[in-house]
């Protein structure tokens, strides 16, 4: 068994302390958002950065989750846009991906520019509102799901991921009578499940973080996703406090902003262990390509 000398002893010493710093440094952020919104509006004044409160208070929590806020609901509107969404965006980016991604496609080249301009120049917010109106899914929930069906950055990426896909695996399936859908569904789906599992992950991510299009198409308050209704929260709690309105001075608009930002990411951040598995791997296989 190998003797380790002392200078690589040294540098493994090194190496840990080096972790270790980065991941207090890391971890310091989370650690001081839990505490402010646990922490009561004096002892933030009095202390300035809280890491351990010396009194805890869920009166920010309390505040959040009021039901006059409606809270409760616009969970079940961002949970159902996240899901569907993201399962909607991912079918018609895989489908569309996967026809690019045959050289055969007639005028594939022309395709391809025209979807990539649209990724540098966009339409504008008053035609994509006109669209949206045309479409009459205003104040609808597939208004906050239709116009980013497919993201052209996303569609790019697995469409290159298919393309390094071999060859001979379709060209036997189509000699065993295997139609496109088959082999799509059947063969590169499954064989491309990192890559489809990392941009899953960015599509329920940007769904779960959205929020200024449900201002803009959304007009019924039931209709609401998370992110706008914390946003309303905290504008309410500014102005009463702005106003002098706030009766119980142990909550702070500081406490009630980080126990918003609790509330709202960390539902998403408890998905990302069970995809890690297809994420790593999407990361390592398009590092090792070539």
């Amino acid at each position: 068994m190998h003797q380790m000398s002392f200078s690589e002893k040294l540098g493994q010493v090194v190496i840990y302390l080096l972790l270790i710093m980065i991941a207090v440094v890391t971890l310091f952020p989370f650690l001081y958002v839990i505490s402010i919104s646990m922490t009561t509006e004096a002892e933030v004044i009095r202390r300035g950065i809280v890491i351990i409160p010396q009194h805890i208070t869920m009166k920010a929590y309390q505040t959040v989750f009021s039901g006059n806020m409606g809270i409760g609901h616009a969970y079940e509107i961002t949970l159902f846009r996240t899901i569907v969404g993201g399962l909607l965006n991912l079918l018609f980016t895989v489908i569309a991906a996967y026809v690019l991604s045959k050289k055969a496609l007639p005028a594939r080249s022309a395709i391809l520019l025209f979807i990539i301009f649209t990724m540098l120049f966009s339409g504008g917010l008053i035609p994509t509102y006109i669209v949206i109106r045309s479409l009459h899914i205003t104040n609808t929930i597939w208004a906050l799901i239709v116009p980013g069906l497919i993201s052209v950055f996303n569609l790019v990426v697995i469409k290159g991921f298919f393309e390094q896909l071999p060859m001979e695996l379709e060209e036997s399936a189509k000699v065993d009578g295997a139609g496109d859908l088959k082999i799509l569904f059947g063969i590169i789906i499954p064989l491309s499940l990192p890559a489809i599992a990392t941009v899953g992950l960015f599509y329920a991510v940007g769904h779960w973080n959205s929020y200024f299009d449900a201002i803009i198409y959304i007009n019924n308050n039931a209709l609401m996703p998370l992110q706008v209704v914390l946003r309303n929260i905290l504008l309410s709690s500014q102005n009463q406090q702005a106003n002098g309105e706030v009766s119980d001075g142990s909550v702070s608009t500081l406490g009630i902003q980080m126990a918003a930002v609790i509330v709202s990411t960390v539902p998403i951040v408890c998905v990302y262990p069970f995809i890690q598995k297809y994420f790593t791997q999407g990361v390592m296989i398009g590092a090792v390509k070539g």
